[in-house]
């Protein structure tokens, strides 16, 4: 099997108000998601055409408005929204999110908390 071709979008970020505790409901916080996409892009670099391949630049859009919208309690929540933007580019094969929460209030220094997912076409 040959290695699927990726789009990669990272560091996407929004101020929200994602989280279970209400004190993050309030506040809000930075978050940040980080985005590849699997699919073929041999039929856009042959024809040299953006028709035929996903446009980055309208995804990172679409992206944010998820990111920055309706609040979730659960990272997985947020990821699998933002998953589902990428799929629905019937262009894209599968998907891997990484939603990070740098600013997480965990009682120890850190530098980041993440949860990533992968999703497939069914």
């Amino acid at each position: 099997m040959a290695t699927p071709d990726r789009i990669t979008v990272r560091g996407v970020r929004a101020h929200a108000h994602h989280g279970v505790y209400d004190f993050e409901r309030e506040r809000g916080q930075v978050f940040r998601v980080d985005a590849v996409l699997e699919l073929d892009t041999s039929a856009a670099a042959a024809d040299d055409d953006l028709a035929r391949t996903v446009n980055y630049a309208d995804l990172a859009q679409q992206l944010h408005h998820v990111l920055s919208g309706e609040p979730v309690h659960l990272l997985e929540t947020l990821a699998q929204r933002l998953a589902d933007v990428c799929l629905a580019d019937e262009l894209v094969d599968a998907v891997e999110i990484t939603v990070h929460k740098p600013e997480a209030e965990l009682g120890v220094p850190f530098d980041d908390v993440a949860v990533t997912i992968r999703r497939e076409r069914a």
